[in-house]
């Protein structure tokens, strides 16, 4: 079964890594209230308190052994979490679109504004690139996602944040070996060991995913390895973690005109197949963590580096690269990273009340070639050319935190945190000609980052909670990569986007398990990064003055039996544009002709979103039914065009035969139950209205997992 945990028996405030410090005291419990398993939550810097009395709001996704079987990609297991959108493009060429409370909803690939994190290794680069490839099913034991003024602490590009963790090998954990096969061809087969050898802690998983799309010109491959090896040494723990992924030539069916999308969904734009636009990634890194406890205080140490290889094919005609200063059809981004993470915990006394407190410091540097070549030799298009661009791009950061949770009364306590982050940007340009001028460049940005909450015991079972923060976002390199203008070199005239944010919550736990959890919030944002233009999977970026994130969010876990749970949540956003901006009506124009005034919401972000979802288990059976539901979504400054809202059946069903072997499991699922035609994601200001990427007709699947001691 899928659970969401809104509320946390015990959970932890630091970036990444678990930093085991001595829980603070809490109020005893009330009899009668029944509390959901204990589970780690990594959901901000260091300071671990009981959940409800954390002033953020948190979300986990358990993914036990018998939910593994059912879920492909990551955004199937992030669907029930509140203010969260998680969108499947059916298009692996581009990865899950991600956004949390709308921040990162104008990512045309990857992650953007929200950070992520793989066993406490960054998978967000220092610029605020991020992405979930990597990140393997198989062998996590959760998600968690924490929104709210406290992803600040994380540093640039915090919107949100999501980690994702495996579990540590123990002494007779189980092995696994899993298969599935749906529909479009679509095969995924993967093992996993787990357990304890002697010293070592181990949990190793490897996984092979195909398919053949649903869409034309969809079709994908993904190898990709994820190990967690651990060892007592030194009077403290030190883990290993290790990420590979391999996807070669994933092709892009690029995103549709609404007459595309109604004439035939499930086909590509005609240049997608011409040109043979397509993806290909490697990726490969390692992290090793230090953690050592000795009385009151705690030392952590985390190191991390990596290699990631990007390979592009776009669908842009020979016209427009006759202009010297085009950086041409075929992107080769080749780039190394890594990184260090210092810190420091304390627990003990102040004025006679616990208090605990973190510092640290981390640094973090990319350095990437990025190359652009023709995609044309003569009349033969979507081949490897001449070269167009040839730099070296470098960003770094250094970060300095600190944090204090004490707790100050019986009924209250505060929780206090400072960020101060500096990025600096560089470029050179080592494409110089006659046309071509130099554009080597380089920008600095930087900020200081409060966040405070404070926390009001009402009862045992009950907790009021209120936090503000200010947050900083950069543009990416990505979005640094090509200018506005038409003009060579990076868009260094770019600005940080700098927020304020709100949040009033609430939290209760209630006799059986029951859970609730409800937020109102609010995000300011001045110098908001927006997509200036997406033409033939070029994207372009602009600061288009303040917006406005506000709403509201609540998720309830409630047992309807012993045997029968539902678990339901909802998201009223409100995005919108505070100040007015001039945009182009149509992609021909070379001057913004049209004013988008203050009001008008923010393209890629829906105003409602529910899921709900009900599980039943009697005996060796396992039923499940969800709907996934949005209303609709803007995809343009203008508003002139939005993908309509829909509501999705999903249905599940698993038998185990357990024995003294070990146990095997049959799964099947249903997505898309009732066949809904619908949009699965949406492409924010594309140059040629192809805004849409539909999601699939129904869907089929099944598998088997044989689960050995």
């Amino acid at each position: 079964m899928r659970r969401f945990i809104p509320l946390l028996r015990h959970s932890s405030f630091i970036v990444a890594g678990a930093l085991p410090v001595t829980a603070l005291a809490q109020p005893a419990e009330a009899p009668g209230i029944e509390r959901l398993p204990t589970v780690q939550v990594q959901a901000a810097r260091g300071v671990r308190v009981a959940d409800v009395d954390l002033p953020a709001s948190i979300s986990t996704v358990q993914l036990d052994d018998e939910v593994i079987g059912t879920l492909a990609q990551v955004s199937e297991a992030l669907n029930g979490v509140p203010g969260l959108l998680a969108r499947d493009r059916q298009n692996l060429a581009q990865d899950t679109q991600l956004s949390i409370r709308g921040f990162g909803a104008r990512s045309t690939f990857g992650v953007r504004g929200v950070r992520v994190l793989v066993d406490g290794v960054p998978a967000t680069m220092p610029d605020g690139q991020g992405q979930l490839s990597h990140a393997s099913l198989l062998s996590a034991q959760r998600i968690e996602v924490l929104r709210g003024p406290f992803s600040a602490l994380y540093g640039n590009s915090s919107g949100g944040v999501v980690q994702v963790w495996s579990a540590d090998g123990a002494p007779g954990d189980p092995w696994r070996a899993r298969v599935a096969a749906g529909s479009d061809a679509t095969l995924s087969a993967g093992a996993q060991l787990r357990g304890q050898q002697g010293p070592v802690r181990y949990n190793l998983a490897a996984n092979h995913f195909e398919t053949a799309g649903w869409r034309e010109h969809s079709r994908a491959r993904r190898e990709s390895f994820n190990g967690r090896l651990g060892v007592d040494v030194g009077g403290g723990q030190l883990d290993l973690v290790l990420n590979y992924l391999d996807a070669p030539d994933a092709q892009d069916p690029l995103g549709l005109t609404r007459a595309q999308v109604n004439a035939n969904p499930r086909q590509a734009t005609a240049v997608a197949t011409q040109y043979n636009t397509r993806k290909s990634v490697r990726q490969g890194q390692a992290g090793l963590v230090f953690t050592r406890t000795e009385g009151a205080q705690t030392w952590r140490a985390m190191g991390y580096a990596g290699q990631r290889e990007v390979e592009q094919y776009l669908a842009i005609p020979p016209g427009p690269q006759a202009n010297p200063l085009h950086a041409g059809g075929v992107i080769d981004l080749d780039g190394d990273y890594g990184g260090l993470d210092l810190r420091w915990a304390w627990h003990g006394d102040w004025l006679g009340r616990p208090l605990e407190a973190v510092i640290g410091a981390n640094a973090d540097q990319q350095t990437q070639d990025r190359r652009g070549y023709e995609n044309f030799i003569g009349s033969d298009v979507g081949v490897r050319g001449a070269l167009r661009r040839d730099q070296r791009d470098r960003v770094r950061n250094i970060d300095q935190f600190a944090q204090v949770n004490w707790q100050w009364a019986p009924r209250w306590s505060a929780l206090l945190g400072l960020r101060h982050s500096a990025v600096r940007f560089r470029s050179n340009d080592d494409y110089i000609t006659a046309r071509n001028p130099d554009d080597s460049g380089s920008r600095d940005y930087s900020a200081t980052t409060p966040v405070g909450g404070v926390v009001f015991h009402a009862s045992d079972a009950w907790r009021v909670y209120a936090s503000a923060g200010r947050g900083f976002e950069t543009p990416t390199f990505n979005e640094l990569g090509y200018r506005n203008d038409g003009g060579a070199g990076l868009a260094l005239n770019l600005d940080p986007a700098r927020s304020r944010n709100l949040e009033l919550g609430t939290k209760w736990r209630g006799a059986g398990g029951a859970a609730f959890e409800a937020a109102v919030f609010r995000a300011d944002t001045d110098d908001e990064v927006a997509v200036a233009s997406n033409t033939n999977g070029r994207s372009t970026y602009r600061n288009i003055g303040r917006t406005r994130r506000q709403g509201v969010e609540a998720s309830l876990q409630q047992p309807l039996a012993a045997q029968l749970d539902l678990t339901l949540a909802y998201t009223y956003i409100e995005a919108t544009v505070r100040e007015p901006y001039a945009t182009c009506a149509n992609s021909g124009c070379a001057v913004p002709d049209t004013v988008v005034a203050a009001g008008s919401r923010l393209p890629g972000v829906p105003k409602q979103q529910a899921f709900a979802r009900l599980d039943y288990r009697p005996g060796n059976w396992q039923w499940a039914g969800e709907v996934v539901a949005s209303s609709d979504t803007v995809v343009n400054d203008l508003a002139s065009e939005s993908a309509a809202g829909y509501a999705l059946l999903n249905l599940e069903a698993a038998r185990n035969w357990r024995n003294t072997q070990g146990t095997l499991r049959a799964f099947a699922r249903v997505d898309n139950a009732l066949d809904q035609r619908y949009v699965g994601s949406v492409i924010v200001n594309d140059g040629n209205q192809r805004y849409f990427e539909p999601g699939p007709d129904r869907r089929y699947s099944v598998g088997l997992q044989w689960s050995w001691l």
